[in-house]
């Protein structure tokens, strides 16, 4: 495997959610040169903090990134206006257009959903749903507690519990999966102030109640077709918390991934 600068190395991050926004960053400030590859249709509810909004809105910044929607073949003019190109490619088919040594998995789907170690000279996955080094080189724990962002070479993450993190005593109570199917159309925006029992948005003719007093911190895009049952919104059950910065957790994992990265490429004389 040929050596190469860091700022030559091309990383091929899948998904632009908020934990994937927070790999990016990481990456970006050590001077990988980023690619964010998204579905059509993305799915984040943390959108503020999620790169990938640019599927959507055409152009997305986070803290000190921009993120840009574009083509395969507008890479190298997007990394020359230093900005994070964004490419619609769900199932990885345009990657041998432009080889990346690295990939990262950060769907966080809790499964694999076709990530294979073939893709990259490393390969690397967020979360549940593989097992190192069968189907990537290395996995990173995305569990809250003692072992968060520590790395896998050799088996599974911890299982997917099914159960939203502890925020201020509250976990289940604070997400909203939505109760119909429909078109999503707001009342409410992200980081407004909210009261138990009010309504945050409309699925067609159905009132979706905020189920605690808070922040509502996530909601999905508005105009989005959601079938009943999709995770659509969440509330933070603390006031006047920051909704436009990237968390704790995205920052921890997104330095393991870095980790990673780099511990990956010494070894294998990437660069």
């Amino acid at each position: 495997m040929a050596k190469r600068a860091i700022e030559d190395t091309v990383v091929a991050v899948r998904g632009g959610g908020d934990l994937a926004t927070g790999t990016v960053q990481k990456l970006v400030h050590a001077g990988f040169r980023v690619v964010i590859i998204e579905t059509s249709v993305p799915l984040m509810i943390r959108r503020t903090v999620s790169l990938g909004s640019a599927v959507l809105d055409g152009q997305a910044t986070v803290e000190d990134m921009t993120a840009v929607l574009t083509t395969e073949k507008n890479l190298e003019k997007v990394w020359e206006n230093n900005q994070i190109p964004v490419i619609i490619d769900p199932d990885c088919e345009l990657i041998s257009k432009f080889n990346p040594q690295i990939l990262v998995d950060a769907i966080l789907a809790k499964k694999n959903i076709g990530t294979k170690r073939s893709m990259a000279p490393i390969t690397i996955a967020l979360g549940p749903g593989f097992r190192a080094p069968q189907d990537v080189n290395a996995i990173v724990e995305t569990m809250r507690g003692h072992n968060l962002a520590r790395l896998i070479f050799d088996g599974e993450p911890l299982a997917n519990t099914g159960i939203p993190g502890v925020i201020a005593g509250k976990s289940f109570e604070r997400v909203i999966h939505a109760p119909a199917s429909g078109k999503v159309q707001y009342i409410h925006q992200i980081g407004d102030q909210v009261l138990k029992g009010e309504a945050l948005f409309t699925i067609d003719q159905t009132r979706v109640l905020s189920p605690l007093t808070g922040t509502l911190r996530g909601l999905i895009a508005e105009g989005a077709m959601v079938k009943k049952g999709l995770k659509i919104a969440d509330v933070d059950p603390r006031a006047n918390i920051n909704c436009y910065c990237i968390s704790d957790k995205a920052r921890a994992i997104g330095g393991g991934v870095l980790e990673a990265a780099l511990m990956l490429g010494h070894r294998y004389h990437l660069f």
